[in-house]
């Protein structure tokens, strides 16, 4: 999509509709009957791309869920253009109340759709008590992955994935664990510990 692709080239603050419209080989009018500003498609564009429901196979496990999900959140991450626009925009957040607003209503209600479907999954196993917080939980899930990827930027190790989805678990207290402290859960190659909330 060329608004995404040159979001991706130049970032927000470059951003003009005319060249959005040069990329996508259409007159400026075509772009301006469908969006007032950069602003509105921007968010337009972000809102949707944000809101599209993810493929979660029931693997049978909380585990094994949350583990198909981190994959599926990685590679989306990692997709070139995501790695190019999602840092651009949360900076952008930070000076733009509307752009913060959008990015905050279009991903949480995704994301809280996501943790709900998969505590409810747990739930219904018997891995999981009623009650569990869906906000706490996709702060769980989600929350390492944009950290690695978005600010800290740097590479997952090979076995990070299956580590943090066990972690996660651990976490949300699947198996009756209350204070656990996972080894190596989250920093790679080390020895630090992580206490798990009861």
């Amino acid at each position: 999509m060329a608004v995404m692709q040159e979001l991706a080239a130049v970032g927000y603050g470059r951003l003009s509709i005319e060249a959005v419209a040069r990329r996508a080989g259409v007159g400026k009018t075509a772009i301006y009957r469908r969006w007032n500003s950069k602003l509105e498609m921007v968010l337009e564009i972000v809102s949707r791309v944000a809101g599209q429901s993810l493929p979660l196979p029931d693997t049978g496990s909380l585990r094994g869920d949350l583990e198909v999900l981190l994959q599926i959140v990685a590679r989306a991450l990692r997709h070139r253009l995501a790695s190019q626009i999602i840092p651009d925009l949360l900076a952008e957040a930070a000076r733009n109340p509307e752009i913060a607003q959008t990015l905050q209503e279009a991903l949480r209600a995704n994301q809280r759709d996501i943790g709900i479907l998969l505590l409810d999954r747990a739930v219904g196993r018997g891995e999981l008590p009623e009650g569990t917080d869906p906000d706490a939980a996709v702060d769980l899930i989600i929350g390492p992955l944009y950290w690695r990827f978005a600010v800290a930027r740097t590479p997952l190790p090979e076995d990070y994935l299956p580590r943090m989805a066990a972690a996660i678990a651990a976490g949300l207290g699947v198996g009756g664990v209350a204070a656990e402290v996972v080894e190596d859960a989250v920093v790679p190659g080390g020895s630090v510990g992580v206490a798990l909330p009861t």
